[in-house]
């Protein structure tokens, strides 16, 4: 029977809708890493990420790194187009458990992250950890990435992320925060849980792309300590904002003018065993209270493109919004007090 020329151009029309929509199907199927209860995956929407995907590892017990790295995902798949996917460190039930012991509280403690084989496929990685022992196997596939030649963003504790670790460069043991991140925790410069930290971009490096539309950086954490009083970062570290350590841990509290502003945030690069170099950004700040700061979100992204080699993509005025809710509990052990218990990785989604 012959159609009328409305009921073809419904036909077609209705073809171009079904196609639109398993269009959409299929770049949601595009994600590399398959969804598991153990990690949580992002697929990226439109925007200059599309087809860059970045793995987020969580694992630190003290400034809610677990809080903190879904919101990024989010943010950067939604609003930015990268595919995210996030890594826990998990407990034996399966669950993110910010209150497991570290191995100089049990020596029996061996901490488990599922999904680190998926670093073969991703073209970031962000670390936020604390003071993990992971099992060879798993390590592993850190070392592996370290010789990749690809980038890695390191959060606060990042920089005393692992114990037993034991990449080693030239026949050497290296350490992971002061050789890859450029600098390792030393101390609290200041009072821990009571100072907080006022960014200031450093002025000669004002034009570095990371600094792109950064402004007014804040956060409850303290100042961090990486190099000896008298020193300065390791060579080929290029600081770009300093910490000035508040007097109190409100927005406008004072200057504390005993103590010099420290640098909190710098790129720099790593060599690993092939000979390839990666990029690297690392930033002190960072506790998941710390990230309600818009100017620490669009630090921390413009690294990501940065990091990806994409700095002609970064835009002064993107968006930086949170996608979904975000009210982060704060940093700390006082567990109970606040409310950190073991849950489920979709608790995080």
């Amino acid at each position: 029977m012959r159609q009328s020329p409305a009921s073809v151009l419904f036909i077609l029309s209705l073809g171009m809708v079904l196609g639109a929509a398993n269009a959409g199907s299929l770049t949601a199927a595009e994600h590399p890493v398959p969804a598991s209860p153990l990690w949580l995956t992002y697929s990226g929407d439109k925007g200059p990420g599309a087809g860059k995907h970045i793995i987020l590892i969580a694992g630190d017990q003290e400034y809610r790194s677990e809080h903190s790295m879904p919101m990024l995902a989010r943010l950067l798949a939604k609003l930015h187009g990268f595919h995210c996917t996030v890594l826990f460190s998990l407990n034996l039930e399966n669950e993110v458990d910010p209150t497991q012991k570290i191995r100089w509280e049990d020596k029996t403690v061996t901490h488990n992250i599922p999904g680190l084989e998926h670093l073969e496929k991703c073209d970031l990685l962000i670390v936020f950890t604390r003071l993990l022992s992971l099992p060879p196997e798993q390590l592993k596939h850190i070392y592996n990435y370290l010789d990749s030649g690809k980038p890695i963003i390191g959060i606060r504790t990042a920089n005393h992320g692992f114990l037993d670790f034991n990449y080693r460069k030239d026949g050497k043991r290296i350490d992971f925060g002061e050789a890859v991140l450029g600098g390792s925790f030393r101390s609290h410069h200041g009072r821990w849980q009571q100072d907080s930290t006022r960014g200031i971009i450093v002025e000669q490096n004002k034009d570095h792309p990371v600094l792109i539309g950064v402004k007014d950086i804040w956060g409850t954490s303290d100042v961090y300590r990486t190099y000896k009083e008298g020193g300065s970062l390791p060579a080929g570290c290029l600081a770009l904002v300093d910490g000035k350590p508040l007097v109190g841990r409100k927005y406008d509290d004072a200057v504390n003018d005993k103590l010099i502003s420290l640098p909190v945030a710098w790129v720099k690069t790593w060599t690993g065993n092939t000979g390839q170099t990666a990029r690297v950004f690392h930033v002190t700040m960072g506790s998941a209270q710390d990230f309600q700061s818009e100017g620490l979100r669009r630090l921390t992204v413009n690294a990501v493109y940065w990091c990806i080699h994409m700095e002609a993509e970064i835009v002064a005025d993107s968006s930086m919004k949170i996608v979904g809710e975000y009210d982060p509990p704060d940093s700390g052990f006082a567990y109970g007090k606040l409310g950190i218990v073991p849950r489920k990785p979709d608790f995080y989604k």
